[in-house]
């Protein structure tokens, strides 16, 4: 019997994930990879600026921290928001590349780095003539190639990554736009008012629709019947760079949401020069008063059509 093939699993650590955590060089604990730099101008990511056309030449550092040598291979990829908190992350190396993932190159695509030494590698950046505007981010990783297969229990595999962010801007208009999509509400209430906690879950996708990385908020305003204002905040879990043609789906949760109530929610997301607000209806009903009405609605239409029939049997005779 064949024994099912390792699948592996790529863990790409890229350093500072969290809104307002300092800027520092990207570190496993075991290497770090990061820009060269001087002592007088120390460098956590690399921020370039170029035209279309333009060559641009770095340097990027792989620190091994580790008493043992190791081996990584080197490459560019672009940069994505995560669907699941909208966190930074990098195309794995077979994923198809548009930007720096294809214009980066590293002068060699694999190094050795002794124990508690580093390599410095030079990087070449050739930006197209063609290439649009705007923000085009993206990282040098160091992949270490082996596969860790833990106690071998699973068919799992786990290769570790870590990258140096890059933050390339292309001369040219620059064009900031937010969106908020699909914003659904869901209610959670007691089947019998006030007997327990009531709760709404909102849903929506923030969209960046322009050319340049945001650094977006969005706020929330639950009115109600007469234009009562129930809920006004501003929300937290949005990410901290929403990049260029991503989008990330998102959710709050509004506890003590109305259980017997119609109104609207608004959401506006703002970022520096752009702005946009969405408004959906709600429409919160206890259960009992749902049961009750569906229960009305049964009997009469059943005493509607009992009465139809009667008629027409009555007419027969």
């Amino acid at each position: 019997m064949r024994k099912p093939s390792c699948a592996v699993l790529l863990l790409l650590l890229l350093g500072c994930l969290l809104s307002g955590a300092p800027a520092q060089a990207a570190d496993n604990g075991s290497w770090s990879v990061f820009p060269y730099a001087t002592e007088l101008a120390r460098r956590p990511y690399f921020h370039l600026s170029a035209d279309p056309g333009d060559t641009l030449r770095d340097r990027v550092v792989v620190a091994n921290k580790t008493a043992r040598p190791l081996t990584f291979r080197l490459y560019a990829a672009d940069a994505y928001n995560t669907a699941r908190d909208g966190g930074f992350a990098v195309r794995t190396r077979k994923e198809k590349q548009r930007g720096v993932g294809v214009w980066a190159r590293p002068a060699r695509t694999r190094v050795t780095v002794p124990p508690r030494g580093r390599v410095t590698v030079p990087i070449t950046i050739k930006v197209p003539e063609r290439a649009e505007p705007g923000d085009h981010p993206g990282a040098i990783v160091a992949l270490d190639e082996r596969v860790d297969r833990g106690d071998g229990s699973l068919a799992l595999g786990v290769q570790r990554a870590v990258a140096a962010r890059v933050y390339l801007r292309v001369s040219g208009p620059t064009m900031p736009a937010i969106s908020v999509e699909q914003v659904k509400v869901e209610h959670s209430r007691p089947m019998v008012p006030g007997t327990g906690p009531s709760t709404a879950v909102i849903s929506y996708t923030l969209r960046n629709r322009g050319n340049v990385t945001l650094d977006p908020s969005v706020r929330l305003h639950a009115g109600g019947l007469f234009g009562r204002t129930l809920l006004a905040r501003s929300l937290s879990g949005t990410p901290a760079e929403l990049l260029p043609g991503q989008r990330v789906r998102l959710t709050a949760r509004w506890n003590g949401a109305p259980q017997f109530d119609r109104g609207d929610i608004t959401l506006t997301a703002s970022a520096r020069e752009t702005r946009e607000s969405v408004s959906v209806s709600y429409l919160a009903l206890p259960w009992v008063f749902v049961l009750v009405v569906a229960a009305l609605l049964v009997t009469g239409t059943t005493l509607t059509v009992r009465a139809r029939r009667s008629r027409r049997g009555a007419g027969h005779i």
